[in-house]
């Protein structure tokens, strides 16, 4: 096995001029998050001289952004990396690294299972990532052996603001018409199933003035929808920022970017439901572009799993909160996060979900199987569920998720929504875009129109998907 370098080497500071071995592609496993952190660092790679790829068979560096909610989340990434030592054998300056969650996770044991890692890099250092790159490239070129990997998964205090970068497209091509942005990262929750406090750490907030100023750039290069991205997004500032008014830290940034000419829709992903006060709710009554659609994690129906996921509501709560969205917007939309098969959890448990699942009437969830995550304290649990048991049940809820969204589909055929252009669908025929519920939109266009709102008369409608045809201004 290579040495491991402890911490960190000090990056080389200015461009490399190098001629080879520029040519970077970054797979993103996992959440919105990951996918913001991997257009960051593709945007700093940029400003440093590397060069951006679509295909990792054009590149001379393979970065694995990975993800560690679930274990075959961690395996697939490791799965992949595996497969691409055997380019590094034959090829010996294919630099190969693994950032983010799972290499924060298991740090330096990656290096029992891929002991030819060039690179790993933790979930609060991914701004180095092109100084260590600059390294590894100086010494190829000087002809100078790689003997040690790199790591470095400390902990940095304001890590959280290097989240801030853009990869702008250099070929002139549409803008970026819809962006993420990264406010608040790590989590204080300690939710009994959950790895990410290990491996995002503490809850940490960037500036308020510092959002709005990347919020109001990206207007200036027609991005028309903004959705702001966090651990758990409405604890933002929760530390830093007082209420003002009853006017939660979070609700004032809503309130911020809402003012910003040039931005048309404001999401957020992901909240928690003890997030949700009066203030936010009423939110979506007077701020015209906090778009109606929620995304609201439930994970049980059962008080008594609920208790025992360290998840602070009851389902009572829970309910409590949709309906009181339904009575500030009829129209609102709704996604969630369920867990089947927690440990412990008993036919009576799965039913009180499955109930509870269907009065909130869901557009859109994301239903996993519990999944040991060594570290929780749910992985010491007693009464794990049986795969099968868990499989079954995960069906159940997607038959009825099915129905749902069939159901709420149906509804829109007819009517015309409105829909923000975002480019041309994977057919290469015809644009796609999203209404403001969330739902993807397929239909025929004009270049022109890529970052408009329009409005589409929806002619048929699948589960997910809605297909029309636009209303020509008379």
């Amino acid at each position: 096995m290579r040495s491991v370098v402890p911490t960190f080497i000090p990056a080389r500071q200015g461009r490399l001029a190098l001629p080879f071995v520029n040519r970077v592609y970054i797979k993103t496993y996992g959440c919105q998050m990951n996918e913001r952190d991997s257009e960051a660092v593709a945007a700093m790679l940029r400003g440093r001289g590397y060069r951006i790829v679509n295909s990792e068979d054009d590149c001379d560096i393979m970065l694995l952004n990975t993800c560690s909610v679930r274990d075959a989340a961690e395996q697939k990434a490791i799965g992949k990396a595996g497969y691409l030592t055997k380019r590094k054998k034959k090829n010996p300056d294919f630099i190969l690294g693994v950032l983010g969650c799972m290499a924060q996770n298991r740090g330096a044991e990656l290096l029992e299972r891929l002991p030819d890692l060039d690179l790993i890099v933790g979930t609060q250092k991914f701004h180095q990532v092109p100084g260590y790159l600059d390294n590894l490239r100086a010494a190829r070129e000087a002809g100078v052996p790689i003997g040690e990997t790199i790591i470095d998964i400390a902990e940095e205090a304001g890590s959280q603001n290097a989240i801030r970068d853009h990869l702008v497209d250099e070929a002139g091509n549409a803008p970026q018409v819809s962006a993420f942005v990264s406010i608040q990262q790590g989590c204080n929750m300690d939710c009994a199933f959950c790895i990410v406090p290990k491996t995002r750490g503490d809850e940490r907030s960037r500036p308020i003035d510092e959002i709005v100023r990347e919020c109001e750039q990206l207007a200036g290069r027609g991005t028309r929808e903004i959705t702001l991205l966090g651990q758990i997004v409405t604890s933002y500032g929760r530390r830093d920022y007082v209420h003002e008014g009853g006017i939660s830290p979070f609700v004032q940034l809503l309130e911020r970017i809402n003012a910003i000419d040039g931005i048309k829709r404001i999401r957020f992903t992901s909240p928690h439901p003890r997030g949700f006060k009066q203030d936010l709710v009423e939110a979506y009554g007077r701020l015209p572009k906090l778009c109606e659609y929620v995304h609201l994690p439930l994970q049980s129906g059962s008080n008594r799993i609920l208790k025992a996921m360290n998840r602070p509501y009851s389902r009572e709560r829970y309910k409590e909160l949709v309906d009181a969205l339904l009575a500030v917007r009829p129209d609102m939309y709704f996604s969630t996060d369920v867990i089947v098969g927690f440990p412990g959890e008993t036919e009576e448990d799965f039913a009180q979900t499955r109930e509870l699942f269907e009065a909130c009437n869901y557009d859109m969830a994301y239903v996993f199987k519990y999944s040991i995550r060594t570290g929780t304290p749910a992985a010491t649990l007693g009464d794990q569920i049986p795969e099968e048991v868990k499989e079954a049940r995960n069906q159940a809820l997607l038959e009825i998720l099915q129905k749902n969204s069939l159901r709420r589909t149906a509804t829109l055929v007819g009517k015309t929504e409105e829909v923000l252009v975002e480019g041309i669908d994977k057919s290469g025929e015809r644009f796609t875009g999203r209404t403001r519920g969330n739902r993807v939109a397929i239909f025929e266009a004009s270049p022109r129109l890529v970052g408009q709102l329009v409005p589409l008369k929806i002619e048929r409608a699948s589960v997910s998907s809605l297909y029309g045809e636009l209303v020509l201004a008379e």
